[in-house]
């Protein structure tokens, strides 16, 4: 061979190397295309910074385990480019890392590089520093707003390309999405806002990424953009063009929740039912929005008012273990399905009316592959469906799935998985003495000068807006004046009090007159604005008021919502001599936050010339403290929280990392809670509440990462009054398991499906318990085979009833870690309440 032939041979060896290495993705109207073959894909949000790097790689395989097999995320603009130019991509914003974690376990990968991602996180994930450079306007056809956005997202795809993690490059990014959600505010900013939605998407296609791009919500989005859907059901969504596929980019498995309200939940047959139409109606890409939810660490929760957990009710709850029965009940319906998978994307569909409210959609490939969904879209009435000369029993707001046209392999509101009651476990704060903070005294205290506290940052003869002042570098801002009242005029009136009369737009706000707390007032996830009215005592001569005006999260959402303000509005005092005291333009002098901030003293090594003092007994119920203690870590290896129902309103620290705001504020008694939730009908965010009465949110996540093996430091400011002697440690832990299993429902092994098997599905009915890692069975709280009724903890025994239910359990499943219960004439003989379908269930402690 000579030089050329040696040459040309090495060209296309390479060639073919880089064409193997790399994953073309196309796409048609059926589904993505990866290396020539169509996919059906199930995707799972992970927020990165919502958890810590020690916990990525476990959610991940949780993830993967239910069956996902692809990860979806956003990108944080705010908490990468802290300011212009100033980037930052570490510890829980280190996204090459998680990025690479999701590639090694094989999954592919979905990056909603927005750069807005709403999120109900701070302002939207834009950088509140953005708002400030002169003439921009966020999210429309504006000059500095575009000019920071594509070159944020150019160095966002530029990080990703030096990693080849691109499909194009070999790598296992899918997808990229600019923009978020667009689509239904778009014409709020009139003509702008088309042409920056278009501007938009070329400036993303202009990137060569290699992998297609997508716009969620985009109802014009351009060719070569894959416009996609967002909401509770996705059935009935249509792409905008013929030639793209039908994607659902945000299935919410459950709600967010703010402070003082109560909590959301969406049962596990509701989002089943709608992943199934999804699927049944063409669909191709689904992701959870969120699979695993996590934690507003630090200032990062947006809204206002959203509470620092993120759990959102997701299938891996905030502390990475998976909820259950929800995990489980979704891991089986991807399994079935992935059954249909080649079938969907090349049969033909045909649309089969089988009743009022009942239908059928059957898809047939050209190589003799046959699937069918049986819909039952009545919300009330279970129904006896006849398909192909067959009969099945379809519940009322269910599919059922059929691999092969005629076994059920799945139905969405047979849940055959266990449930599992999560329990915080309470265990006191172990003081350390490793510490020198704990030589003199158990706890340490520092109480926060009331008012202006160093050099004041304006004076100004008006109430200034408390965002433009702070610029959200702190949630704190004081606002102070004085007046006089002279000697001898008459404070009281006909027998009334001065009163203070306060409006502000946001978000919370303590008063303080003469260095009195007087009282405070907030504003909630429904209405920001709020007023406080509080008898105040004057003296004769000088009267000093101090507010300190607080946020709880910036605005996520909504046309300009930058610039939605926060603050005080008005400051009246009435009941002084023959009218009342406007102080709304007196001469104000502001500070922005706590002296306590400004030094640093939440940090386990600043160096601070604050004078903490020691006690033993710390003050309880004081406002504007804060309290630092040195503690152990618990014991275990079960996820860790702070219970802080004891406390009023603050933020808390360990080791110098910000575990959030906290606020157990109480829902009302009188919120409509339904903690029995029928899962028939359409969902919605109100429709299933939890805890009313109860505080919105007691528990705080502590990431064990996060803690030293002794002497680590606690610091808490707290700003309304409590006592932190009654603050514990909680580990969330599986205290029991419960299985509700019935012989009607399918018992296909979906791991091992075989259409040419005739099922009895007496035979093979059973049910399958399973403790955590480490814990096995101790005792069975309630076992009933026949007829029982109710939930997990509310189980009752019904006409139908074994005996020896409970001994056949305990044979069976005692002392193991896992165990399966058969549905055997042996166990329960062949002759019980002829003509009843059988059920079981069972409650089991795990320890």
């Amino acid at each position: 061979m000579d030089n050329e032939a040696h040459l040309l041979f090495f060209v296309l060896l390479l060639f073919f190397a880089s064409a193997e290495a790399s994953n073309n993705v196309t796409y048609d109207r059926r589904s993505l295309i990866i290396d020539g073959q169509r996919k059906l894909l199930i995707s799972a949000s992970i927020h990165y910074p919502r958890s810590v790097p020690a916990m990525w790689p476990g959610l991940v395989a949780a993830a993967k385990e239910g069956g996902a097999d692809t990860i979806e995320t956003y990108v944080f603009w705010n908490g990468h480019e802290l300011s212009a130019g100033n980037y930052y991509f570490e510890d829980r914003f280190d996204l090459v890392k998680f990025a690479k974690i999701v590639r090694d376990a094989g999954l592919y990968m979905i990056l909603r590089i927005g750069p807005f991602v709403a999120a109900e996180w701070n302002f939207g994930g834009v950088p509140v520093w953005l708002h400030y450079v002169p003439g921009t306007v966020f999210r429309t056809d504006n000059e500095p707003f575009k000019s920071h956005m594509k070159s944020f997202t150019t160095y966002i795809v530029e990080m990703m390309k030096r990693e080849k993690l691109f499909a194009s490059q070999g790598g296992h990014i899918i997808l990229a999405q600019i923009e978020n959600e667009y689509g239904d505010i778009e014409t709020v900013y009139g003509a702008g806002g088309k042409q920056y939605a278009m501007w938009a998407a070329n400036m993303a296609l202009s990137q060569n990424i290699g992998v297609p791009w997508i716009m969620c919500q985009q109802y014009d989005a351009p060719d070569h953009v894959i416009n996609t859907c967002n909401s509770f059901y996705c059935d009935r969504f249509t792409p905008n063009a013929d030639n793209k596929p039908k994607i659902w980019t945000e299935n919410w498995p459950g709600w967010f929740q703010t402070f003082g309200a109560t909590n959301p939940h969406r049962p596990p047959e509701d989002i089943a039912f709608a992943v199934a139409r999804f699927f049944q109606k063409g669909g191709s890409v689904q992701n959870y929005y969120v699979y695993h939810g996590g934690t507003n660490f630090g200032r990062t929760t947006g809204g206002p008012f959203i509470t620092t957990s993120y759990d959102y009710d997701a299938p891996i709850d905030e502390y990475g273990i998976v909820r259950l029965p929800k995990w489980a009940h979704l891991r089986d319906l991807h399994k079935a399905i992935k059954l249909c998978e080649h079938t969907l994307l090349h049969g033909e569909s045909k649309l089969l009316p089988l009743g009022p409210l009942q239908e059928a959609d059957v898809y047939e490939d050209p190589s003799g592959g046959c699937i069918s969904f049986l819909a039952n879209v009545d919300e009330h009435e279970d129904k006896l469906i006849t398909f192909r000369n067959a009969t099945y029993h379809v519940p009322a707001w269910s599919v059922s799935i059929l691999p092969d046209c005629k076994t059920v392999a799945f139905n969405t509101a047979k849940v055959r998985s266990q449930s599992a009651i999560v329990e915080m476990v309470p265990e006191n704060l172990q003081a350390s003495s490793t510490l020198s903070i704990t030589v003199s005294g158990t706890w340490q205290v520092f109480v926060e000068k009331i008012g202006v506290w160093g050099k004041p940052e304006i004076i100004n003869n008006q109430l200034v807006d408390h965002l433009n002042t702070t610029q959200d570098t702190t949630d704190y801002l004081w606002y102070t004046t004085s007046f006089h009242i002279d000697n001898g005029e008459e404070i009281l009136r006909n027998g009334s009090h001065p009163v203070l009369m306060v409006e502000s737009k946001g978000h919370a706000v303590l008063a303080f007159v003469n260095g009195e707390l007087q009282g405070n007032a907030y504003g909630n996830g429904g209405n920001l604005t709020f007023e406080l009215q509080a008898p105040v005592t004057l003296k004769s001569g000088k009267n000093d008021i101090a507010f300190l005006s607080m946020t709880v999260g910036l605005q996520n959402a909504g046309p300009f919502y930058e610039w939605v303000g926060a603050g005080l509005t008005s400051v009246k005092i009435s009941g002084i001599g023959n009218g009342s005291l406007d102080l709304s333009h007196a001469q104000w002098v502001y500070k922005i936050g706590l002296e306590g901030e400004h030094h640093n003293i939440y940090k386990a090594d600043s160096k601070d010339d604050l004078k903490w003092i020691s006690k033993v007994e710390p003050p309880k119920n004081q406002s504007l403290t804060w309290y630092k203690v040195a503690v152990d870590p618990p014991e275990g290896n079960e996820p860790v929280a702070l219970d802080m129902q004891s406390m009023g309103k603050g933020q808390v620290w360990l080791n110098g990392k910000a575990i959030g705001r906290y606020w157990p504020i109480k829902s009302s008694i009188y919120d409509n809670c339904t903690p029995n939730c029928n899962y028939r009908g359409k969902f919605n965010p109100d429709k299933c509440r939890t805890g009313c009465g109860q505080p919105t949110q007691r528990w705080y996540h502590v990431p064990k990462s996060w803690f030293q093996p002794s002497g680590n430091t606690l610091v808490i400011f707290e700003e309304q009054g409590g006592d932190p002697t009654k603050i514990t440690f909680a580990r969330r832990r599986v205290t029991s398991i419960c299985g509700f299993v019935s012989e009607h429902y399918p018992h296909i092994d979906l791991e091992n499906w075989d259409s040419t098997i005739q099922h009895d599905a007496r035979g093979r009915a059973a049910m399958h318990l399973n403790c955590p890692e480490g814990t096995s069975i101790s005792s069975i709280t309630f076992a009933s085979f026949g007829n029982p009724s109710g939930t997990c903890k509310q189980y009752l025994q019904g006409s139908c009833h074994y005996p020896n239910s409970i001994s056949v359990v305990e044979k069976s499943c005692l002392r193991n870690s896992s165990c399966a219960i058969s549905f055997s004439d042996d166990n329960f003989g062949k002759d019980l309440c002829p003509g009843i379908t059988k059920t079981l269930a069972v409650e089991a402690a795990c320890s």
